[in-house]
């Protein structure tokens, strides 16, 4: 039976892409993650909006991307939408890091539409005499969301949000199928070169593993350090 070798995991070309893959992963989290939060504020404030037409935008997207696999959301922005672009924009994609951009753009749609949720029932525990105060003393619609709710409902939203990343953590390794080098693509490159299994997957396995612990450490302190309170 062969003996784990640690060695290839420590040091060496294999170490070096194992890294590599991980740090392209922890990448695709920020990115997505950044720019999903401000997408979904926006699709939940949709979804509240007043106005009938807006709240339907809200909903036929939410629904929409809610219903669709992962999977199937990496394949469509990599082979299906660049054909539908103009010749130009589709020479400057092809430019650059095709894969890694197309990656983000799934994660980062497939996230808020989840989030959008979170922050729109986070919203919706807030008094709505609140929103009538607000409204009562000259304040627009968005403009009582940004400066009297949305404050207020931060301390009830950032726990969900917290386990949103997490997923959104787990979800980056989807981004294999479409050739992005992050981390599980780099653990199936190093078993095929090494034909060790057991020690680049395990690799994988603990990384994963070590920031998804990360990530639920840090909701465990949140709601400890800001408990839900009555409003």
């Amino acid at each position: 039976m062969p003996e784990f070798d640690a060695s290839m995991l420590l040091s060496g070309r294999y170490h070096e892409m194992l890294l590599a893959g991980l740090w392209l992963s922890i990448q695709l989290l920020a990115i997505s993650l950044v720019l999903a939060l401000p997408l979904a504020t926006c699709i939940a404030l949709l979804r509240l909006s007043p106005l009938p037409l807006l709240r339907g935008l809200g909903f036929a997207y939410v629904e929409t991307i809610r219903n669709i696999p992962l999977l199937a959301h990496m394949l469509f922005w990599y082979f299906g939408a660049p054909e539908m672009l103009p010749e130009a924009a589709k020479q400057w994609l092809y430019a650059g890091n095709t894969e890694a951009s197309c990656a983000v753009i799934a994660l980062t749609l497939y996230t808020a539409a989840y989030m959008a949720e979170d922050i729109r029932s986070g919203i919706r525990a807030i008094s709505f005499v609140q929103m009538e105060a607000a409204r009562a003393l000259g304040l627009s619609f968005l403009a009582a969301m940004r400066l009297v709710i949305l404050p207020q409902a931060l301390r009830v939203i950032t726990p969900p949000l917290i386990s949103q990343t997490l997923n959104l953590w787990k979800n980056t390794s989807i981004a294999t199928v479409i050739g992005v080098a992050e981390l599980m693509y780099q653990a199936g490159q190093v078993e095929s070169a090494s034909f060790r299994s057991f020690e680049s997957f395990a690799f994988a396995t603990s990384a994963y593993l070590s920031l998804s612990l990360l990530i639920t450490a840090l909701a465990a302190w949140f709601q400890h350090r800001y408990p839900p309170r009555a409003l």
